[in-house]
């Protein structure tokens, strides 16, 4: 099994000691090969590099052993596979197991509960109503997640990755506002719970939206839309999980192959393999027109308040926390951000409890004062954009959007209208704003 928390260690220590692996090597008389191997977590070291090691980095042979033989909780990521019918999910679904195996995951697959139930005999419209079968769908959902979830804590691994065929939320897609209203009153839960409990949201664009030839109902029992019935659910399901802070929409612009390419490399670009790159496009726009955006069922409105925190002395890192939520329902989060080079930097996420964000805010920059602002997350020809709307701006606004390239091609739609890019300006980055 490979010990990743042991080689993150060694990798903090070398770097703290100011040291390449080459110059690490040569003290201790192996290859720089080797230390590679260590600090990925690949290898680990015989007993007699550990106290090389030790005088190197100058720490205890004691704390080293100690984190070498003690048993981590893995690190649990839970992601939503979710898209329109014949997306390509089950194919994905190997495509995922054999790619993230190899990087050391232990993948787990949580399976799609409405086929379980249509395929055990349950069907929506053998119930009294489709909110009955909705809500015993979503227990059930809900439930499964939660074996899923607490056996990931025990097994003997140091990453996991729980993939959801689709998610709570899909529920919504099949359901009216007044329908989705009471099925949350049903579970007890807020729709906030439900979108952002998953880590991120990746949807496959149904073959009927782009590759209508390959589209089929044979190989899924389940199945019985028609072409022009599962592209309006696939914008139906897309509209239901916009407002995440991690959706990425996988369309059909290319063969099916690149399809799932794309997919392995936006699930690799979040999991941060090998790192959590994040190419970000900042755009400063006109005023939007707020009552449209709201109108738009392609478009959700998110609140968030973000408090700068002091960073650790000796480092430019940015540290944030975020309270991010609406009509009450809130969660909270910790970021921390590395820049790389003008569009790229290294960012990494944790989730907070309620307590831990408190508990943080008094760590706060007092040099910056907390911002408030309102996110309208709007999905267009399967992008996604980000418009936040400040208290202290009347004609504009800022618009952001990640990509996977630097060069990839942007299609605005018709609500955004960019005055000029600010991606480089400091000015206009969310830390130089609560300096205001």
């Amino acid at each position: 099994m490979n010990d990743y928390s042991f080689g993150n260690r060694l990798l903090q220590l070398r770097k703290e000691s100011g040291l390449t692996q080459r110059q690490a090597a040569a003290s201790l008389k192996v290859t720089d090969k080797a230390v590679s191997k260590w600090e990925t977590g690949r290898a680990k070291p015989a007993l007699g590099i550990v106290r090389n090691l030790a005088n190197l980095y100058h720490v205890s042979v004691d704390e080293l052993l100690k984190l070498l033989e003690e048993r981590q909780e893995p690190k649990i990521t839970k992601i939503v596979l979710t898209g329109g019918p014949c997306a390509g999910k089950t194919t994905a679904m190997s495509w995922i197991q054999n790619a993230f195996t190899k990087d050391g995951y232990t993948v787990l697959f949580v399976p799609e509960t409405a086929t379980e139930l249509i395929s055990g005999g349950v069907r929506p419209g053998d119930c009294r109503s489709g909110l009955d079968f909705q809500a015993g769908l979503m227990r059930l959902q809900l439930a499964k997640e939660k074996v899923f979830t607490d056996l990931a804590r025990s097994l003997k691994a140091e990453k996991v990755l729980i993939v959801c065929d689709r998610g709570a939320l899909d529920n919504r897609a099949y359901l009216d506002d007044a329908g989705f209203l009471a099925l949350l009153h049903e579970i007890g839960m807020s729709e906030v719970e439900l979108r952002d409990g998953y880590d991120a949201v990746f949807h496959l664009v149904t073959a009927a939206k782009g590759a209508v030839d390959c589209y089929t109902t044979a190989n899924n029992k389940a199945r019985s839309e028609t072409p022009e019935q599962a592209a309006a659910l696939d914008d139906a399901v897309i509209r239901a999980w916009t407002g995440h802070p991690h959706l990425r929409i996988i369309d059909n612009s290319t063969e099916f192959e690149a399809k799932m390419l794309r997919l392995i490399s936006e699930i690799a670009a979040f999991l941060g393999e090998p790192e959590p790159y994040e190419i970000e496009r900042k755009y400063l726009i006109e005023y939007p027109d707020l009552h449209a955006l709201a109108e738009d069922p392609n478009c959700r409105r998110v609140e968030i308040i973000q408090t700068y925190l002091t960073p650790p002395p000796g480092t430019d890192d940015e540290i944030r926390v975020r309270q991010r939520g609406e009509n009450g329902s809130y969660l909270y989060y910790q970021t921390t951000k590395r820049t790389i080079s003008g569009l790229k930097r290294v960012e990494t996420e944790r989730r907070l409890s309620q307590q831990e964000y408190l508990t943080l805010l008094m760590q706060a920059d007092p040099e910056r004062r907390p911002i408030r602002k309102d996110r309208y997350c709007l999905t267009y020809e399967g992008q996604y954009f980000e418009i936040d709307v400040y208290p202290f701006w009347k004609d504009q606004a800022i618009a952001e959007i990640e990509l996977r390239t630097g060069d990839e091609e942007i299609t605005f739609p018709p609500q955004i209208k960019v005055i000029r890019e600010v991606t480089d300006d400091e000015a206009y980055k969310n830390a130089s704003l609560a300096k205001r």
